[in-house]
C-alpha cells in the first residue's frame, strides 16, 4: 500500500464538515480502518486484537454514537453517504493513499458503497458478516433463521427476554425511539449475534452488559446493492460465520459470486461476531487473504 504517514496510537478527533470525527489507532502494518454496524453500534464491541498485531487498526466511532459528534438534525440523515464523507475525513487525516476497508455488518454496506465509489483509495476490502440490502427481503430472511436460533438454544435460561428483544428491535416498536432503549434492546437480543452465546456467557456477558447502541435514522429509502457488486475491482474478502443469524452464509456467497476479485470464507464455529468468538482463525483467515492479495506489502 501507499503510505504517506504512520497514524499515531491512541485516540484522534478530526471536524467533518463540522461534526467532530474520534477515531482510534492501534497495532501495526498497513492500515486498515474498520467501521462498526447498526447503525448505531458503538465501536468498542469491534475491537480486534489479533489483527493489531499484523494490520494498524484503525476504528471509526460512528457520528452520532460515543464520543463523536451528532448531526444538527439527530437522530436524523445518518445515510450511508454521510458515513462514507467521514470515512474520507478519516483517511485524509491520517494522510493515506489507500488503506484496507473492514466494514462489519451495516457497516458492510457502507463498504460495498465505498467500494463502489472510492475504489483509487482502497487496497483491500473485507465485507464481514455483511448483506447486500438492508430493505423487507433483509428482514423476511431474519426470520425463520430466529427460529432455528430458538430452537437450538431452547434450554437457555433467558430466552423470553431475547425473544421479547428480538420483536422490539426487529420488527420494531415505540419504545425504541431514543438511546437507552435501543440499548437495552441490544443488550437483551446480543445472544442471537453469536453461535452459542450461554456456552460462553463468562467471556460474553461483559460485553452485553456495556455495549451501547444510538437511535440514529438513515431516512432514506433502503440501500441495494445487488446486482451492482460486480463494479467492485478492490480483492475483497468476504466472511461470516456460519451461524450468523441476521447475515447468514448466503448473504456472504451471492457477494462473492458478484465480486470477481473476492475470496469466501465461512467460519464454521461463528455466527455474527467471529472476531469474539473464535478471534484466532478470524485473524488467520484476514492474515492469509492479505498474503494473498497482491500489492499488500509496504
Amino acid at each position: 500500500m501507499n503510505s504517506l504517514s504512520v497514524p499515531s496510537p491512541g485516540e484522534h478527533i478530526v471536524d467533518i464538515h463540522g461534526v467532530p470525527q474520534h477515531y482510534h489507532v492501534a497495532g501495526s502494518g498497513p492500515v486498515c480502518i474498520a467501521h462498526s454496524g447498526g447503525p448505531g453500534v458503538e465501536w468498542e464491541y469491534l475491537r480486534m486484537p489479533h489483527l493489531e498485531e499484523f494490520l494498524t487498526m484503525v476504528y471509526v466511532e460512528p457520528i452520532g454514537t460515543g464520543k463523536s459528534g451528532r448531526l444538527p438534525q439527530h437522530p436524523h440523515g445518518y445515510t450511508i453517504d454521510r458515513y462514507i464523507a467521514h470515512i474520507d475525513g478519516v483517511i485524509d487525516d491520517i494522510g493515506q493513499r489507500s488503506v484496507i476497508l473492514l466494514g462489519h455488518s451495516y457497516g458492510g454496506l457502507i463498504a460495498q458503497k465505498y467500494a463502489l465509489t472510492r475504489s483509487e483509495k482502497l487496497s483491500g476490502l473485507i465485507l464481514y458478516a455483511t448483506v447486500t440490502t438492508d430493505g423487507d427481503d433483509f428482514y423476511a430472511e431474519v426470520e425463520p433463521n430466529f427460529q432455528e436460533f430458538l430452537r437450538r438454544h431452547s434450554d437457555a435460561p433467558d430466552l423470553d427476554d431475547v425473544k421479547q428483544a428480538y420483536m422490539q428491535g426487529y420488527r420494531g416498536g415505540a419504545s425504541t425511539h431514543d438511546d437507552e432503549s435501543v440499548t437495552a434492546i441490544f443488550r437483551q437480543v446480543l445472544p442471537i449475534y453469536f453461535a452459542d452465546y450461554w456456552r460462553c456467557e463468562h467471556e460474553f456477558g461483559p460485553l452485553r452488559q456495556e455495549a451501547r447502541r444510538a437511535y440514529v435514522i438513515d431516512d432514506g429509502r433502503p440501500n441495494d446493492y445487488r446486482g451492482q457488486l460486480s463494479a467492485i475491482v478492490t480483492p475483497t474478502l468476504v466472511t461470516t460465520g456460519r451461524f450468523d443469524v441476521v447475515s447468514p452464509p448466503r448473504w456472504s456467497q451471492e457477494i462473492h459470486e458478484e465480486i470477481n476479485e473476492s475470496t469466501l470464507v465461512i467460519l464454521e464455529e461463528s455466527g455474527h461476531m467471529a472476531h469474539l468468538e473464535d478471534p484466532q482463525e478470524f485473524a488467520r483467515v484476514v492474515n492469509d487473504f492479505l498474503d494473498g492479495r497482491p500489492g499488500t506489502a509496504g
